[in-house]
């Protein structure tokens, strides 16, 4: 589910199918289930996709263009590893809703930081929707003193406790989408369908 890098698929001696967010979430990237959760909870007419780095573009420009909406993209230099030294915006968001889309969020500082830039620069709303939330150290307080309305995240790790400490995690059941590339595995049929369509 949403390989971090599409790389890792050359480690499998069995064919492997990413299954990104898109899938279920963001091109079996969790990138329908993602799409089909933007449908259905926001009013798409003013809605704007952001990819919070420059590596997450192209997952954010194929959502944007699946809804047909807008996109932007965050330019961002690093001190280290999980440490953000500056962000610059790039695309048009002013008194739009921001969903900002990635495969995972760990100590959630570029998520935070981007969602404060982002009400900076005029939006009405930030959403974050990623499809590993591993949320370790200080994630859960930085989420919620955040700007982020909702940090939405697949159960591909527990979030129980999680959505316990922090009332603005929300979570998406991937069982569906995990249990149909099973089933279609088992009986020889096609998996890369689910990359286009939730199966439910």
């Amino acid at each position: 589910m949403d390989l971090h890098a599409s790389q890792i698929q050359g480690f499998f001696d069995v064919p492997v199918d990413n299954i990104h967010l898109g899938c279920f979430f963001l091109k079996l990237y969790a990138e329908p289930s993602a799409i089909l959760y933007i449908r259905t909870h926001f009013n798409v007419d003013n809605v704007v996709i952001v990819s919070p780095d420059a590596g997450g573009a192209k997952r954010a420009t194929s959502i944007a263009d699946r809804l047909g909406v807008d996109f932007a993209l965050f330019h961002k230099e690093r001190k280290k590893a999980n440490e953000v030294s500056r962000m610059v915006l790039v695309g048009h968001v002013r008194e739009k809703i921001a969903i900002l889309v990635d495969d995972m969020a760990d100590t959630c500082g570029t998520l935070c930081l981007a969602a404060q830039h982002l009400s900076e620069a005029g939006v009405s709303k930030v959403y974050a929707i990623v499809t590993h939330g591993i949320l370790s150290g200080n994630a859960l307080k930085s989420v919620e003193e955040s700007a982020l309305e909702k940090l939405i995240v697949t159960n591909t790790l527990p979030q129980t406790a999680n959505q316990a400490a922090c009332p603005k995690i929300e979570v998406i059941d991937i069982g569906v989408v995990l249990g149909e590339v099973i089933r279609r595995s088992h009986y020889g049929e096609s998996v890369s369908k689910l990359f286009h369509e939730v199966p439910y």
